[in-house]
């Protein structure tokens, strides 16, 4: 068995082939997916997906960059409400993504900031936890770790994680899981895959994020949920493991994580 911690299913290039892709996956030995929503409509989707597949859960939030350009006022109450309705759904397994992105300045750095405390807020409400995206802004989301995020509450993950292994092992101190994607794989990403040598076993999960960021082997193509089969395979490599160990690790982990059964 194998997790995929971390998919966007409900994008419009699986519409035409979404049965096939899952079928692909389950045949790779991917039978829990877990779908993670960016926007209101988005969070909607992937939990009528997790409704209506076996094996797949749903996580519900708004990314940071789709929390509104400058002339906007951001999500309106009722979205924030409509999310957090949807978060406490039974097949829904965590909050997010949520987090920050200073890569790209079409939001603000201060209502990303609130939008990342919101989050955290649910997160700790509900019982469920954070899925978290950090893009140029490791300090700034540590900081707010440090402040926000409860010791004792349901914890989260740093996905699709692309930073090196200082980094990986501040957020893995804190109690957070850290999620390797394809981009453990590219050619000229050592920082990265010296990461995925020190996080800690019970804090390690691995994920496609699809259909982004396809691995080395499959590079240009739409990513989709078995090719996390590569991933598994240059952690394992990495570690010095194999991959029927790592495949293990990470679906417990994630089972712990998300409250699997």
């Amino acid at each position: 068995m194998i997790t995929d911690s971390h998919t966007h299913l409900y994008w419009p290039t699986f519409d035409q082939d979404r049965a096939e892709v899952l079928e692909r996956a389950r045949a790779a030995g991917v039978t829990r997916m877990i779908v993670v929503g960016t926007t209101l409509e988005t969070s909607r989707s992937a939990l009528a997906l997790a409704h209506s597949e076996e094996g797949i859960f749903a996580a519900v939030g708004i990314h940071p960059n789709d929390l509104g350009g400058p002339e906007d006022e951001g999500p309106s109450a009722g979205t924030l409400g409509a999310i957090a309705e949807l978060a406490r759904d039974p097949l829904c397994v965590a909050v997010g993504e949520t987090g920050l992105d200073f890569y790209w300045d079409s939001v603000t750095k201060e209502r990303q900031i609130e939008g990342f405390r919101w989050h955290l807020e649910l997160s700790a409400a509900v019982g469920k936890p954070v899925i978290i995206h950090s893009r140029d802004a490791h300090q700034e989301t540590l900081r707010i770790l440090k402040e926000d995020l409860s010791p004792t509450g349901p914890g989260g993950v740093m996905h699709c994680f692309t930073m090196g292994g200082e980094e990986a092992l501040a957020y893995a101190e804190m109690g957070l899981y850290i999620s390797f994607s394809g981009v453990v794989t590219f050619k000229k990403n050592d920082a990265n895959r010296a990461a995925a040598r020190l996080v800690p076993d019970d804090r390690l999960l691995v994920e496609t994020d699809c259909p982004f960021l396809a691995p080395q082997h499959k590079r240009g193509k739409r990513n989709e949920p078995s090719f996390v089969t590569g991933v598994i395979e240059c952690v394992a490599r990495e570690r010095g493991s194999n991959e029927d160990t790592i495949a293990r690790l990470t679906t417990e982990n994630a089972a712990r994580l998300f409250g699997l059964k």
